[in-house]
Order: structure tokens, then C-alpha cells, then sequence
């Protein structure tokens, strides 16, 4: 993850989310893996990031709304994301 960049098409984009509902869904992306570092630790449970904002939505344990879908919560600091498909080197997309 040495690389710095903010477009392309191996830099993963600005606002993704893994639920299927969301206007900001995108399955293409999802299937390269996308690694999210936040706050300078490497996160695996990221529900939604948005890296302009600089927020994540993590799922709230294993409470549900009353739809079944996950509860979540909405943390604020420094985003970083870059596709794990590319390994050790990718280009690395942060605010900036």
C-alpha cells in the first residue's frame, strides 16, 4: 500500500457500501475485495465507507431493525481504502 491516488481504475471509489439496497451498491467493485484501513487499523467489518466524509458504518453486534436488516453504527476519522486483489503495492485511496 505505498501508492497515493484518488482515481482510476484501480483505485477503489470515494463512497461503497455492501448492502444490496444502497444507491451506492456496486457488486463489480465488491467481488476485487476492497481492504478499509480506519484510523490506522485494518478493518474486516465494514458495512458502508465513505473515504471524502471520512466515515464508516460497522454493523451495531447482531441487533436487527425491524425490517431484518443489520443495525449499524456510523464512525468519524480517517478512511483508506485500495483493492486487495492487486497485494502488496496497491494504489492507496485517501482524503486528501
Amino acid at each position: 500500500m505505498s501508492e497515493e491516488q484518488t482515481s482510476g481504475p484501480d483505485v477503489p471509489p470515494d463512497h461503497l457500501a455492501i448492502n444490496p439496497r444502497s444507491p451506492f451498491f456496486d457488486a463489480d467493485k465488491l467481488q476485487r475485495g476492497v481492504g478499509i484501513r480506519f484510523k490506522g487499523v485494518v478493518r474486516t467489518n465494514v458495512e458502508e465507507y465513505c473515504i471524502s466524509e471520512g466515515w464508516v458504518r460497522v454493523q451495531a453486534g447482531k441487533t436487527m431493525d425491524r425490517k431484518g436488516q443489520p443495525l449499524t453504527i456510523k464512525l468519524s476519522g480517517p478512511v483508506e481504502a485500495w483493492y486487495e486483489d492487486l497485494g502488496e503495492g496497491a494504489p492507496v485511496h485517501k482524503a486528501g
